[in-house]
């Protein structure tokens, strides 16, 4: 029998993830001052990571790339779960929390093709791969003569599809290339003004048993207050709109020492009509300025943009 692990991170299998449990434990050692190898991960394999061949829209939306680690938490076969804060649902199972967030990544989308060196720049009616809704709708806005195509898969598989003529173009997290070191396969970088991020994007969230204190205080030692706030903020947003993958919707919330302000988008799917709203306030009020935001576009927008 070997020394027990001083904590278990699970994670799902995929490169990226992978990439984020490693940083998460580096900071976890270095914040305790132990060896990396006394933490464990462990990898579980999400129901989302099996399903490659629609969209998660159609599959059942994001609780597909959690549900397994959540058993394996409540189970207490793993301490805490770490994720892409934009694959986690806007509701947890009970007994579970998010325990807060690393600092951000870089929050914006990148362009990625062989073809043209913009997305302005590619030829009429080409290719677009991609499997999010909002970076479909943000597409269809700027060029509606082009076509979408679903590409799933983790990053390196999307590259590789795109290499081998599966479609023109594609969109990925500039944060997920950044932490692959990938950054060179970015043909260009989006704007935040022209491609509002997914709400979450370029943060990694942690989640942890409500009742373990334990490993709330260690993990303390890691999280950054100004992500939670921006966060907080964007996620109550997205409960507002019962925001699933079934939706364009875009959201990114900045703080500022004690100032946090917000645009949030949602949209058709054929981009051809877009609903903003914005928001500031103290850090303080972060969920109610994120459920205001949220309660602007519900009173705005028609309800067809919204339905599933």
């Amino acid at each position: 029998m070997g020394e027990r692990p001083w904590l278990k991170i699970g994670t799902r299998g995929s490169p990226l993830a992978l990439a984020q449990a490693c940083e998460t434990r580096r900071l976890l050692a270095a914040a305790h001052g132990m060896p990396e190898e006394k933490i464990a991960i462990v990898v579980l394999k999400t129901t989302g990571d099996m399903i490659l061949d629609r969209a998660l829209s159609e599959a059942g939306g994001k609780g597909l790339f959690t549900k397994e680690l959540d058993i394996a938490q409540l189970k207490g076969e793993i301490d805490i779960a770490v994720h892409s804060s934009k694959d986690l649902p806007t509701l947890l199972p009970d007994g579970l929390e998010i325990a807060g967030f690393l600092p951000r990544e870089d929050v914006r989308d990148v362009f990625i093709s062989p073809r043209a060196g913009s997305l302005r720049d590619l030829p009429h009616g080409a290719l677009v791969g991609t499997a999010s809704l909002r970076r479909q709708a943000l597409v269809k806005r700027i060029r509606p003569d082009l076509r979408i195509g679903l590409l799933r898969g983790n990053v390196q598989t999307r590259l590789a599809k795109l290499e081998s003529g599966e479609c023109d173009a594609t969109l990925l997290a500039l944060a997920g290339l950044k932490r692959l070191g990938l950054t060179d396969h970015a043909t260009e970088i989006l704007s935040e003004d022209d491609f509002l991020p997914a709400v979450g994007q370029g943060a990694i969230g942690i989640t942890v048993r409500s009742d373990d204190h334990e490993t709330h205080v260690r993990l303390g030692a890691i999280l950054h207050p100004a992500t939670g706030y921006a966060l907080t903020l964007e996620r109550a947003y997205l409960r507002v709109l019962d925001g699933s993958c079934r939706t364009p919707i875009a959201g990114l919330a900045k703080v500022d020492g004690q100032t946090v302000s917000f645009r949030g988008l949602i949209m058709r799917v054929d981009g051809s009509e877009t609903y903003e709203t914005r928001v500031a306030g103290s850090v303080e009020d972060a969920e109610r300025l994120g459920v205001q935001a949220g309660q602007d576009l519900l009173a705005r927008a028609p309800a067809d943009i919204l339905a599933h």
